[in-house]
């Protein structure tokens, strides 16, 4: 008895009532959902998202929150593990289809986390983080592979360090985007059909936009019936999952999206409706997604205790056709520089949209700094929990800008990541950019600044969301200041209070610069 009394003073002190100490948990991550591309975030947009809408009203917005990286696998290593990417062996860019696992071995992850605290546990989706296939011969440790690497795999063995190693019952997903091998669903650690078929998905009878790579595919797959596959799953994980929830045993589950992703397939009945082009259609497809999953918990009657988090890994991609979006009056990255992989906030500052009924007031925003790395000590914290020091080391808990509780303990600065590794570090306003260049795919690309661009940039975000005026020159204290911050961080092997951690290799903090690429001769 005196211990539930001392447990219950704990719940008060965090903001949450006993009743709702342990919530159910549903992380949806889209994947390259541009920040502009929801209604409720851009005014202006064109792209009708009414469930992602419902969901803000219902509960929080977070207008100043970031993915870990402005790509994919970065990103998600984040959302698992609580700690910056860039502290793994992955330095730059993203891995492919048939990687090796990147989380190491031993890490802590949310989901390990969650099942330690008496939580069920299921991924559904898009993996993107590695995983160990069974085949012969030479395997890339990271990034994409090449044509003989795509073909040594034995699909009909067990596949090993997946997300059932890392804290996960059950999964069912692909293991990375649409655009790579294979294209096939795994279900656990097994490849259901077995990929003996050549394929190459095609975005509605066009290729166009698409860098869909060439390789073995499971007989019957199609794009098109990955997003309701993954939505049918999850629906039926929340009806099946209700009873225990009701009775003391929460879920969590994670799911990852393909959605609005290159291979842009919305499925047919959601073809054509946005009236703007096929990747509205796909966002809009992956907001009513979004919707079933928020009906199936209203439907089970566990709506009330379930924290519904909506979020996305990176910026909307160039692919989805910009000029296409802009000459129409639609900003993906809506008043932001920039877009997926740049170190521009149009690369990283991604929807966040968190609906808890039973303790987050609805129609609420916050400028609350975020970093989806922080969802791991934001887990801790609800359930009054102490993580240990080897773990989630760049996580900073938002539970007080849910509940409206002050805290002292609120992230401070935040650390942004390109696709090429280029650095940037933020505090308050102000915004310091290791590169003369976007460290991504806008312009000016690495190694396209104007030649005596300056080696930096600095903003200041209050004034210059568009990061436009580069600040370098008039203020290098501050320059000076940030650049130490950061150089301080990387070697601490961590952002938050605590031990000092190790990184995984050693990281350097300004990329060498390519060399600009000639410029063809007009014929």
């Amino acid at each position: 008895m005196r211990l539930f009394l001392l447990f219950s003073l704990l719940l008060v002190s965090t903001g949450i009532s006993p009743a709702a100490a342990k919530p159910n948990i549903i992380f949806i991550l889209c994947d390259d959902l541009g920040y502009g591309d929801v209604k409720c975030l851009n005014p202006e947009g064109k792209i009708a998202t009414p469930q992602m809408g419902r969901l803000a009203a219902e509960g929080m917005i977070f207008t100043d929150a970031h993915s870990g990286s402005s790509v994919c696998t970065p990103t998600r290593y984040g959302v698992m593990t609580g700690r910056y990417a860039w502290r793994s062996k992955l330095q730059s860019s993203v891995l492919g289809g048939l990687s090796p696992r990147l989380i190491e071995n031993g890490r802590l992850t949310v989901a390990e986390f969650l099942r330690q605290n008496g939580y069920s546990t299921a991924c559904v989706g898009k993996w993107h983080l590695g995983m160990d296939w069974v085949r012969q011969g030479e395997v890339t440790e990271l990034g994409i592979e090449n044509a003989e690497q795509v073909n040594n795999v034995d699909y009909t063995q067990p596949i090993a360090n997946g997300p059932t190693s890392v804290g996960f019952d059950s999964y069912f997903g692909i293991s990375a985007s649409l655009d790579m091998v294979p294209y096939c669903f795994i279900e656990n650690d097994r490849v259901p059909a077995n990929p003996t078929e050549t394929m190459k998905l095609v975005m509605n009878g066009s290729d166009k936009m698409s860098f869909t790579r060439e390789g073995p595919g499971s007989p019957g797959f199609r794009g098109e019936d990955v997003l309701p596959a993954f939505t049918e799953r999850a629906v039926k994980i929340i009806h099946d999952k209700s009873s225990d929830a009701k009775n003391g045993k929460p879920f969590f589950i994670y799911m990852p999206l393909n959605s609005p992703h290159t291979p842009i397939l919305p499925s047919k009945k959601w073809q054509g409706k946005s009236g703007l082009s096929l990747y509205a259609d796909f966002v809009m497809e992956t907001d009513d997604a979004i919707g079933q999953v928020m009906a199936a918990t209203e439907q089970a009657g566990i709506a009330q205790d379930t924290l519904i988090i909506v979020t996305s890994d990176n910026g909307c991609s160039p692919q989805a056709n910009f000029p296409l979006h802009l000459e129409k009056g639609h900003n993906p990255s809506y008043n932001m520089r920039g877009h997926k992989a740049d170190i521009y906030d149009g690369g990283h500052r991604v929807p966040f949209l968190v609906r808890w009924p039973a303790q987050v007031k609805g129609g609420q925003k916050t400028a609350q700094l975020t970093c989806l790395t922080d969802f791991m000590a934001t887990a801790a914290d609800i359930l009054g929990q102490k993580l240990p020091d080897n773990a989630a080391e760049d996580s900073f808990s938002f539970l007080p800008a849910l509940t409206g509780r002050k805290s002292e303990a609120a992230r401070p600065n935040i650390i942004h990541h390109s696709i090429n590794g280029s650095f940037a570090i933020r505090e308050g306003s102000m915004k310091l950019e290791l590169c003369a260049d976007s460290g991504g795919w806008s312009d000016p690309r690495p190694g396209q600044a104007p030649k005596g661009s300056p080696a930096s940039q600095l903003y200041d975000l209050s004034s210059d969301i568009a990061e436009q005026d580069n600040l370098l020159a008039a203020k290098p204290e501050a320059a000076a200041k940030l650049e130490a911050l950061l150089e301080s961080q990387i070697a601490a092997g961590r952002s938050t209070p605590g031990a000092a951690q190790k990184n995984a290799v050693e990281v350097v903090v300004r990329k060498p610069v390519p060399a600009a690429r000639p410029k063809k001769a007009k014929k």
